[in-house]
């Protein structure tokens, strides 16, 4: 068989080898070696790679244990407070005057002059009315006093001639007597009839109805020809006017006993109302009830406000901004409270960051800030909300020092970090 048969079917001769054929298996066999060094260098970079990987991700994941294993606490240094206490109290403003008009006489309104929102100085004429009974009655006065001054004159000549017949011994002195009683009982009754004809001249005077001051009709409750009876007799009263003076005004608030011993007259206050924003209007502590209503247990005081723009309407709900004078006492915020079984307590922070639990003694709650007594000092940092498993000796880490992290990094679980470690090459 020749060689080329051979060839063909793959059969090796078993002459000497061709010098081209042994040159390429040397070839092949050279490259396979490179081949296989090349396959094992990149197998042990990528164990490398996936040892240092997983080296780096047990630091990784040791770091987050020991961060998510402190506690991280926000704190607040209390302070002595210098300045007082401010306290929001409600009230309602009312005018500095505020008369009612009552009709002083019955009869029926002739005319009115002035309207609701209508501004008048005191004096000025609001209504008229007719008094046809009043005028009546001062008709019968004058008469009466006339016929009182007539039997005045009569009684005092019929005197005077009874005492020049005394002299003559022509009638008894008891004669005498008489007619000098029945003289002063003239004048007396000429005294009365002067004093009820003057009574019914006054009464006269009140058909008209004047302002006892200056102010604004805030209320008219009558029309032409309506019968007004005199005062508020007869039924409700029903004021026929209202004039109420806007400048300045008068403001009530009740205080609570809590803050009463604090409140002193002369102090400046700022009075806000919810409708007018941005705006705030100063008052005056006027004056103070100097008790305690014991229904309320609050003291009521009054509070004097300029009103000379007229902006502010009697009647409107306002809020009060009223400083209180400063004790000099510790206030701590409620939320550094800790109520156990031991009593209040608080997490006292010292230098090396560790925690002692301290009892307090609360004295006023004064809303998001409460007073203590006793048990801690100017100075002294505390944590605030505290945890229920914090506990004496433990160490703190102070929220600012916390490290910055993205919040969804922060709230992700550690079986999700250790899954991710696992899924890295």
């Amino acid at each position: 068989m020749s060689q080329e048969r051979h060839s063909s079917l793959a059969i090796h001769s078993t002459g000497v080898d061709d010098p081209h054929d042994l040159v390429q298996r040397q070839q092949v066999i050279r490259r396979s070696k490179i081949a296989a060094g090349v396959v094992v260098l990149l197998l042990l970079a990528g164990g490398a790679r996936t040892v240092l990987s997983q080296s780096r991700n047990m630091d990784q994941l040791k770091a987050d244990v020991q961060t998510r294993s402190q506690i991280y606490v926000k704190t607040t240094v209390i302070q002595v407070r210098e300045a007082g206490q401010t306290v929001a109290l409600p009230g309602s403003l009312q005018g500095y005057v505020q008369s009612p008009i009552y009709a002083r006489v019955p009869g029926y309104i002739k005319r009115w002059h002035k309207d609701i929102g209508s501004r008048v100085r005191k004096g000025e004429v609001l209504a008229e009315l007719e008094t046809p009974e009043t005028d009546e009655l001062l008709s019968q006065a004058l008469a009466t006093r006339q016929q009182a001054a007539a039997s005045l004159e009569l009684a005092k000549s019929t005197e005077a001639r009874w005492i020049a017949l005394r002299a003559k011994d022509a009638v008894s002195q008891q004669e005498v007597d008489e007619k000098r009683s029945n003289s002063t009982q003239a004048m007396a009754n000429l005294a009365a009839a002067e004093a009820n004809m003057q009574r019914l001249k006054q009464l006269a005077n009140f058909k008209s109805l004047v302002s006892p001051t200056d102010g604004v009709i805030t209320r008219r409750n009558v029309d032409t020809g309506d019968l007004v009876d005199a005062g508020a007799t007869g039924g409700l009263p029903r004021a026929l006017f209202v004039v109420t003076q806007t400048d300045p005004l008068r403001l009530y608030v009740n205080v609570p006993q809590t803050y009463a011993q604090q409140i002193k007259p002369g102090q400046t206050v700022t009075v806000r109302q919810t409708e007018l924003q941005g705006q705030k209007f100063e008052g005056k502590l006027a004056r103070t009830g100097a008790s305690i209503d014991p229904l309320t247990r609050s003291m009521q005081v009054e509070i004097s406000l300029s009103n000379k723009s007229g902006i502010l309407l009697p009647g409107a709900f306002v809020q009060v901004d009223m400083p209180l004078q400063s004790k000099g006492t510790l206030t701590i915020p409620n939320n550094a409270l800790i109520i156990r079984a031991g009593g209040v307590k608080v997490a006292m922070v010292d230098a090396d960051k560790k925690v002692k639990m301290q009892v307090v003694t609360l004295g006023r709650n004064l809303g998001e800030q409460v007073e203590v007594t006793s048990g801690l000092q100017s100075g002294t940092r505390l944590v605030l909300n505290p945890p229920d498993a914090l506990t004496d000796g433990d160490v703190v880490t102070f929220a600012a020092d916390a490290p910055k992290e993205e919040s969804g990094k922060q709230a992700a679980a550690p079986e999700a970090k250790d899954k991710a470690a696992k899924d890295k090459p």
